[in-house]
């Protein structure tokens, strides 16, 4: 093994943490070995299911208004009760993670997720709806708040990237096609037999997430200490980057759940005037984002994720801007935009994470979930109110502000100092 002197990186190192071993910790997954494809197709199934059950009702929101006579804002919550509740779910999570392990919290959060929304396809009102998909999201906790770290600690540094970009094209495609059963099930049959199919849905991959994931080999079980937990915390908010990562995420959630909330009521009204299915067709988009974050997690092991990240946000930016349009193409267009540079920027950011934290990493992955999440349910809620304002003009104002912010803080991340590691560390 090569010495542990320890050293400072240059100037020009491309990397949030600089790394000399040429070869990975002992045990851990790389990228081309048999144990890595299970882990990523677990992953990737794991990240599936938690998009298409958190937002598989987006769609559904304007179908909400009319039949139980709400607002958009109010309609909201079947995203904003599950996205508020998993925010807050996610440190117990990680707690119980730290005690009991990974796969096993993982599972039981899927698992229980996946029954959560198969009863709430027979809710009798829109309160009792919002109440299960609040207890579905503080369910489904464990499996975000864990997720991240698993990979941290399993997977090799130099293939962390892509499988993290992989976890997170998972939920590209999960949000997308939850999205599509619901809007097309819901044209052909009704809404209560899309949300009983969702929850088939989880059922089954909560069956294959079990069988493909590799146990931990790195986890090592510690108590429940709220003492710790709060030092822990106290070191992530203390260091230089990561609060600037945590805001990333509330921002870059808040403003991406917030176009696709209110997206359908634009595409609805006239000039557009697009019946659900049509409506539904758009969140096919979400195949874009899967590229953006695989391609945009190659190029973070490759280039930095310091220098990738930024421009994700400018891309996603400049789609946001591009919705002002009163061309449906050029929406399509930046509604793609849109989508490329969030899930880019979610891949480059959340890696970050787990790189840049030393120690506590899965504290680390839970607290930028949280943000994470309470920017899908806080700012996405808010921004609903700007619907009763000014349309959708008014939505984009709002966001455009909170994209402004992303970009001064994915520039001053640029800056940020690489931390010093020792040689032969992972």
């Amino acid at each position: 093994m090569a010495s542990d002197t320890s050293f400072l990186p240059t100037a020009d190192t491309p990397i949030d943490v600089v790394q000399a071993s040429p070869t990975p910790a002992a045990g851990q997954l790389q990228a081309g070995t048999r144990d890595f494809r299970r882990t990523a197709r677990a992953m990737f199934v794991g990240g599936f299911a938690t998009f298409a059950l958190l937002y598989g009702m987006q769609p559904l929101m304007p179908m909400f208004s009319v039949e139980f006579q709400i607002i958009p804002a109010a309609a909201s919550g079947v995203i904003s009760a599950a996205t508020g509740a998993l925010a807050f779910g996610l440190i117990p999570a990680s707690l119980m993670a730290d005690r009991f392990g990974r796969k096993p919290v993982m599972n039981a959060a899927l698992g229980l997720a996946a029954v959560l929304t198969l009863a709430a396809a027979f809710a009798d009102s829109f309160q009792q709806l919002v109440v299960l998909r609040g207890l579905m999201g503080l369910a489904l906790a464990g499996l975000p708040a864990v997720g991240m770290a698993y990979l941290s600690e399993e997977v090799d540094a130099r293939s962390l990237g892509r499988s993290m970009g992989l976890y997170i094209a998972g939920n590209g495609l999960g949000g997308m096609s939850g999205r599509l059963i619901m809007s097309t099930l819901t044209e052909w049959l009704s809404w209560r037999y899309a949300v009983a199919a969702l929850g088939i849905l989880g059922i089954l991959a909560t069956l294959e997430f079990w069988r493909s994931l590799p146990p931990s080999r790195h986890f090592q079980p510690t108590g429940l200490s709220v003492k710790d937990l709060l030092a822990d915390a106290r070191d992530h908010f203390g260091d230089a980057g990561l609060p600037w990562l945590f805001a990333t995420g509330f921002l870059l959630m808040g403003c991406f759940v917030s176009v696709y909330n209110y997206l359908g009521y634009h595409l609805a009204d006239a000039p557009f005037s697009l019946r659900p299915s049509l409506i539904g067709l758009v969140f096919s988009l979400y195949l874009v984002g899967m590229l953006g974050s695989a391609w945009a997690g190659r190029l973070a092991d490759r280039f930095g994720r310091r220098d990738v990240l930024w421009i994700m946000v400018v891309v996603m930016a400049a789609g946001l801007l591009l919705t002002l349009s009163n061309s449906l193409p050029l929406i399509i267009l930046g509604v793609a935009g849109l989508t490329f540079g969030f899930f880019g920027g979610h891949s480059v950011a959340s890696s970050w994470i787990g790189r840049r934290a030393t120690r506590a990493k899965a504290l680390a992955s839970a607290i930028y979930l949280c943000c994470y999440y309470l920017g899908s349910s806080g700012v996405g809620s808010v921004s609903g109110l700007m619907w009763g304002i000014d349309g959708w003009r008014g939505i984009v104002a709002m966001l455009a502000v909170g994209m402004l912010l992303l970009t001064g803080i994915a520039l001053r991340l640029r800056k940020l100092a690489p931390l010093p590691v020792n040689i032969g560390k992972p």
